[in-house]
């Protein structure tokens, strides 16, 4: 019988979830409860600019759509520090022939969202999910252009739709389901570099720039039309903080003072900084993250994350390609399939999360100390050198389909192995000599 499933959330998520499922021959219906974003100019909004890592990628080609995708994506094979003086390091994510991608969000979910619709698919808009049937595959949707009630019957229900899902709000309420949410102190601002007059880039156009200033932090990601989408991390308390800067004057004396350099490459930025909305940065989490044999989350309504390691999108595009692999070992068995897909990702969706915080610490405070640069100009040599003994906790998340939770908990132990090398005698002397690879060599 041909499989007739039910997504709820036209999102990223939730359209290559749909185009995994045309590929497998199922009816596919998408019910969104924002009106069609195609309809409007696409732009860069409230979401952070994402970049797209090696397990993003591997989702994206099992569907046949990377080509596409690499069309409006810039490789980033490093990142730019900017220190307070307005001086630029660069630092490579890894070999000089790796790189994570700036992908514009809006123009990758338009993207989706259209060829899931040339290849089968049908999306509804503005219908928003009020109740669903946890019993039965069953779903009822509030038009909100005409306010009518509908009543939806299909095979499987895939939630999609975000943090604040719909679908595991109604979860919640079964016995035993576990959830939690946290939220950090610092909250977002987007920014807006214009392009030059001629299109061009007022910084380097193929790397992610870091304005690392310990409580705060800016990063720019290139867009191709020359301009860059930027977030500002602050608190939403203190000094300086999201809610103190409330006039022209406070903002215009905190970004000369704090980020020098970055000031002169925005004209109107206390215009921006007042007019657009400052947003929080939280954790979800939850478990089970299916219902029987007939519902199951994906995405940000199952594991969303903060932003600090680029990895909320190559996560839930990873769920989508794990969970089509679930449904081609145990098609005709959908309780073990979901119950397996459940199990197998709720380690790496808290792994996502775990890496997530720490990459955050990371680069607000870490990326400009020179005692961390020196450690991983270490790791990078002892890579070179034994490959098979040893892959830095950044290309393992960015660079390979190593698990998340493998790839945290692998990461933590080189971290304490590290920390016995950097306190070698005279390290920032003897760093590259043979004696101290043999050292690192003999504690692996």
């Amino acid at each position: 019988m041909k499989k007739d499933i039910v997504i709820v959330g036209a999102g990223l998520a939730g359209s290559l979830c749909a185009l995994y499922m045309l590929k497998r021959g199922y009816k596919v219906r998408m019910y969104e409860r924002r009106s069609d974003m195609r309809e409007t100019v696409v732009k860069a909004g409230r979401s952070i600019n994402l970049a797209l890592s090696e397990r993003g990628w591997t989702a994206l080609r099992k569907v046949d759509i990377g080509s596409y995708v690499e069309e409006i994506s810039i490789a980033m094979p490093k990142r730019v520090m900017h220190d307070v003086e307005g001086n630029l390091t660069d630092q490579f994510y890894g070999n000089q022939d790796q790189a994570i991608f700036s992908v514009p969000r809006g123009e990758l979910n338009v993207m989706l969202m259209n060829l899931a619709e040339e290849r089968g698919a049908e999306i509804f808009f503005n219908h928003k999910c009020i109740d669903v049937n946890m019993v039965n595959p069953e779903l009822i949707f509030e038009n909100t252009v005409d306010n009518q009630n509908i009543n939806i019957k299909c095979d499987l229900i895939v939630g999609a739709d975000g943090a604040f899902s719909a679908i595991r709000n109604k979860m919640m309420k079964q016995d035993r389901f576990q959830y939690s949410q946290h939220y950090i102190e610092h909250g977002y601002k987007e920014l807006l570099i214009p392009a030059n007059k001629d299109g061009s880039h007022k910084i380097e156009k193929n790397a992610l720039h870091i304005w690392p200033r310990g409580n705060f932090m800016l990063i720019a990601l290139p867009n191709l039309n020359g301009s860059y989408t930027c977030t500002l991390f602050s608190p939403f308390d203190g000094k300086n903080s999201f809610n103190e800067l409330q006039d022209k004057s406070s903002i215009t004396n905190f970004f000369k003072s704090v980020f020098k350099d970055f000031t002169p490459l925005i004209p109107d930025l206390e215009e921006q900084f007042i007019n657009n909305p400052t947003s929080s940065l939280g954790i979800f989490k939850c478990f089970p993250w299916n219902v029987k044999d007939f519902c199951v989350l994906i995405g940000d309504s199952a594991h969303a994350t903060v932003p600090f390691y680029g990895q909320g999108m190559n996560a839930s595009f990873e769920d989508c390609r794990v969970l089509d692999e679930m449904i081609g070992a145990n098609e005709n068995n959908m309780l073990k399939c979901l119950d397996d897909f459940s199990r197998i990702r709720k380690p790496n969706g808290d792994g996502v999360q775990d890496l997530s915080l720490h990459n955050f610490i990371v680069m607000r405070d870490k990326t400009a100390d020179p005692t961390f640069l020196l450690q991983k100009k270490i790791e990078q040599k002892f890579t070179q050198l034994y490959p098979e003994k040893w892959i830095p906790l950044y290309s393992m998340v960015s660079f390979t389909n190593i698990s998340y939770a493998d790839a945290w908990q692998i990461g933590m132990k080189q971290e304490k192995l590290m920390a016995q090398i950097m306190e070698t005698p005279n390290i920032a002397e003897v760093w590259d000599s043979d004696s101290v690879m043999e050292k690192i060599l003999k504690l692996c």
